[in-house]
């Protein structure tokens, strides 16, 4: 069956040269975007309720850019001024390029990792005397306390965000020939809207092992996986199933 419509679980992107936009144009297809899950801030009442006092720590783990905000959303709120001399570690690039829309990066202590968290341990190894606080969200990886703790370090996690499931009961009655998601969350989400949801004809693009295997676990099909060697993104995946199935 053809590909003509597809709804992408995340918010639309905010470049006009977005990969998406590239594939909408020249596979002719219709790509919507609406956000499954979302995240709400964790109020500093409630943080300060999980004996979290900033004044603490000398070093920040940073996993995400939902991260960044809330951390120094969190600090404004409790009036907390961010040292000079506060250490920050970046999961990627892209968390560490975003943090400059908080401090004048080349006067702060910024350290970055490549793209995984494991790939981030040497560097907080190489400093294990600091004070380290992670601001997550409730849902965080295992891997991340258990390699923290395999390190010795001085640290804590604190839930300075929730991932909340969005209402989606205004797509009841729509049909998209693909749905795509990016998390086991996007995928409870889709069954706490839709509780009877039939895959029938509906194929479903999948990025990562732990979504894949929460597609499987609900007894779903995964037509669509990324990344792979041939297909690194999502919209390369796409691309090719589309190419090989509109073409019949």
């Amino acid at each position: 069956m053809k590909v003509k419509t597809i709804l992408v679980s995340q918010p639309e992107p905010k470049i006009e040269n977005s990969p998406y936009f590239d594939l909408q144009e020249k596979q002719r297809v219709k790509i919507d975007f609406r956000p499954f899950i979302h995240v709400e801030g964790v109020a500093a009442k409630e943080i300060r309720l999980q004996k979290v006092d900033l004044h603490d720590y000398t070093a920040i783990i940073l996993t995400s850019r939902n991260a960044v905000d809330h951390f120094f959303r969190v600090a404004e709120e409790m009036r907390f001024k961010v040292p000079d001399t506060m250490k920050y570690f970046c999961q990627s690039e892209a968390v560490a390029y975003y943090l400059q829309k908080y401090v004048v990066y080349r006067k702060r202590k910024i350290y970055v990792g490549k793209r995984t968290f494991s790939e981030l341990t040497p560097l907080i190894k190489k400093y294990k005397d600091e004070k380290f606080l992670l601001p997550s969200t409730d849902k965080l990886k295992p891997e991340v306390p258990e390699i923290l703790n395999n390190l010795g370090v001085n640290w804590k996690q604190a839930t300075f965000y929730r991932t909340v499931i969005s209402d989606l009961s205004d797509l009841a009655d729509v049909y998209y020939d693909v749905l795509v998601f990016f998390s086991p969350s996007g995928i409870e989400s889709l069954f706490h809207n839709f509780p009877d949801f039939k895959q029938n004809n509906t194929r479903i693009a999948v990025f990562g092992n732990t979504t894949i295997k929460a597609v499987e676990e609900r007894g779903l099909r995964v037509d669509i996986s990324a990344p792979t060697p041939e297909t690194p993104s999502m919209t390369m995946a796409l691309e090719k199933y589309i190419e090989k199935v509109n073409k019949r």
